[in-house]
């Protein structure tokens, strides 16, 4: 027990605060870097902060699901998630250097808010937790969707990262539905969208 809330906890300081490493080469990243204005860059890096947020989240809430997850199926499916998203963190964290901008100040707080309720989704039983899974991975794939109409028409390096991890998204989507998710009420998917937005917005700016 003590051996694994160690390991937990290790975790959650190389997510917060290490670099993170990709086994998969960047999307883009053989690119061209684009000629931005000062005002275009200042922007596409505020969005990817955005993304680069998203991905902190979605460690903790992963981490925090597979601790309560007591199927073994369940368990390497999230594992096997959490490593695509630390490849999104890498990507992200990457461009975000690229742009000149900096990562969020409060992804500390980011990540203990979404580890507890990745705690609290888990508790509700595998269907419930996989529905979470899915629903998150839904809005995810929705908010990208959004950044690619948001991003500089000429950022293509951001633009390839962005479209990679749609991809990606959908796919966790698609395996925790396949794995036996339930479809949430829609009075806890309007709950997730609020919480996403405030997320969003001042990740956008902090």
């Amino acid at each position: 027990m003590i051996d694994a809330a160690i390991l937990q906890f290790d975790r959650a300081l190389r997510t917060v605060f290490a670099p993170a490493a990709s086994q998969r080469p960047v999307p883009g990243g053989d690119l061209p870097e684009p000629a931005l204005s000062d005002a275009e860059r200042k922007h596409a890096a505020a969005l990817m902060r955005v993304n680069h947020v998203g991905e902190i989240c979605a460690q903790a809430l992963y981490q925090g699901q597979s601790l309560i997850s007591r199927q073994p199926d369940v368990t390497a499916a999230l594992r096997h998630a959490a490593d695509e998203e630390t490849e999104h963190l890498a990507w992200t964290e990457q461009r975000i250097r690229e742009l000149g901008g900096r990562k969020s100040l409060l992804n500390p707080l980011w990540y203990g808010g979404a580890l507890a309720i990745g705690m609290l989704a888990g508790r509700f039983g595998e269907a419930w937790n996989l529905g979470f899974l899915a629903e998150t991975e839904r809005q995810v794939g929705a908010h990208l969707q959004s950044h690619l109409a948001q991003l500089p028409e000429g950022d293509a390096r951001s633009r390839a990262i962005v479209a990679q991890m749609m991809t990606d998204e959908a796919e966790h989507a698609d395996t925790a539905l396949a794995l036996g998710g339930v479809p949430l009420p829609e009075v806890a998917c309007h709950v997730m969208r609020g919480a996403s937005r405030v997320m969003t917005t001042t990740a956008y700016w902090v």
